[in-house]
């Protein structure tokens, strides 16, 4: 198939339908995907967020070539100052959580997104987008807050098909200063029980950004002020993205273009969520399970579907990766010098592709996976090695597109605790190298980069941060 034959179709949560997907620029496909709060560590209910989106990435990189896609991240919130401490500032533990995400991400397979703005870093863009709200009749200071009037935009309602009298009340700040109940928090006020560092100054006075404003704010300054995509879970439409519509399209932008939404985990048919304390954390699942497995365990049910994860889920996905792996260690014994050759020159298979096309149908997908595993594997037991070359190939591309490839090399370097070890004391190191360059010790970070250079790491400074990786993977 050649890309672009057939459209992409994906379920656009906002028409409540499917729609076929046309990129304003089809050279470069723009996502914004709701990143974490990082008050706590992840739960799995995380991972299967990150991983939905990593998957349509990975798809309309196949179809379209490239993808700018930005995850940003809410490091300033009322839970990230209520969970901070006075040995560990609101800052530090953000910063600490956030690493945590990054290596849970990292341990499945997750790509690092073109761009991961912290919210911290885009205060003056929340500001401007706060003024032209008030320029424009929609929003209003009181008290030290700024708040969004609801009442005064026809549109609000419009992603989650909600009429405004049915709508519960904002509850994301004090609402002696608002005009209606349901109006919402665009800056707040510096309380007294604040420290100071979790305070910016605004023409409004001293305060920090509500949570809305931040995710406006960022996608239009990494994407412009319409782009493709917007993303996020399923508890995400209302009020988190209710609102971002909101607020963007009364300042003026197109926004998002395409809503796409993700299904929850659940345990016992709930919601897995921190709230509830019923949820399984990344860091202990990635400590018992192969990270191969919970990637593929958290992939197979559809992106919009919720998940109800037990342990027989990874059982099952262990068995299937088991198969697929055994398939591809005898095609290359079979092959000998030419199975790489057969992998470069892999095609995507047709049926594969009809089923990503369709909203992203990894169940279907798998599906068209395993049968062309156990035809490879009859083909083996027959000794026809043509059709071994094209199963193999075709069992390859597969893989790789759904970053689930057995033999890849992500999944041959250091895995479970032992990866996470080893990324904490890399990070550390990263940590204490950071510091000697604020503080100008030029000696000091190059021999920090030096030593781990020697230990086969490579350091990758971005804007925002430093990523790591083990020479050669």
């Amino acid at each position: 198939m050649t890309p672009g034959t057939r459209p992409v179709r994906l379920y656009d949560t906002k028409t409540q339908a499917l729609r076929d997907f046309v990129p304003m620029d089809p050279s470069n496909v723009t996502v914004y995907v709701c990143g974490p709060t990082v008050q706590s560590g992840p739960h799995i209910g995380h991972l299967r967020g990150a991983l939905s989106f990593d998957l349509l990435r990975r798809w309309l990189a196949h179809r379209f070539g490239r993808v700018t896609f930005v995850r940003n991240v809410t490091d300033i919130d009322d839970k990230v100052l209520a969970n901070a401490t006075d040995s560990e500032p609101w800052w530090a533990l953000a910063y600490r959580m956030e690493q945590e995400f990054t290596r849970a991400y990292s341990a499945i397979g997750i790509l690092p997104p073109t761009y991961e703005p912290r919210a911290t870093a885009s205060i003056p863009q929340m500001q401007e987008l706060i003024t032209r709200l008030i320029d424009a009749g929609h929003a209003y200071a009181a008290q030290g807050d700024v708040y969004f009037d609801v009442r005064s935009w026809g549109g609000y309602g419009v992603l989650t098909r909600q009429s405004l009298d049915a709508m519960e009340p904002a509850a994301d700040a004090d609402p002696r200063g608002k005009r209606d109940p349901r109006d919402f928090a665009l800056w707040k006020g510096a309380k007294d029980d604040e420290p100071d560092s979790a305070r910016w100054e605004s023409p409004w006075g001293p305060g920090r950004p509500g949570w809305h404003i931040e995710c406006s704010a960022m996608s239009r300054r990494y994407l412009g002020a319409e782009f493709d995509i917007h993303g996020g879970g399923l508890d995400l439409r209302f009020p988190h993205h209710e609102n971002e519509l909101a607020q963007s399209t009364a300042a003026g932008d197109p926004f998002a273009r395409y809503w796409v939404h993700n299904g929850l985990v659940t345990v016992g048919d709930q919601k897995m969520s921190k709230s509830l304390g019923n949820f399984l954390l990344a860091h202990d699942v990635l400590a018992a399970r192969d990270p191969l497995v919970v990637r593929y365990a958290l992939a197979a049910a559809h992106y919009r579907s919720s998940l109800d994860l037990s342990g027989s889920s990874f059982d099952e996905a262990e068995a299937a990766l088991g198969r697929i792996r055994a398939f591809l260690e005898r095609a290359v014994r079979a092959l000998q010098d030419e199975s790489e050759d057969v992998r470069i020159d892999a095609a995507v298979p047709e049926r594969f592709a009809i089923a990503m096309d369709d909203d992203l149908g990894v169940p279907q997908a798998l599906a068209v996976l395993h049968e062309t595993v156990r035809a490879g594997n009859t083909a083996l037991d027959d000794r026809d090695l043509d059709a071994v070359r094209t199963a193999f190939a075709d069992v390859a591309v597969m893989t790789g597109i759904l970053g689930i490839d057995p033999l890849d090399a992500t999944w041959n370097a250091p895995q479970g605790a032992e990866a996470l070890a080893l990324d904490a004391l890399v990070q550390s190191l990263i940590g204490q190298r950071a510091a000697a360059r604020a503080d100008k010790d030029w000696a000091a970070a190059d021999r920090i980069r030096d030593a781990l250079t020697a230990a086969g790491i490579t350091l990758e400074d971005t804007n925002d941060q430093t990523h790591w990786s083990i020479h050669g993977r």
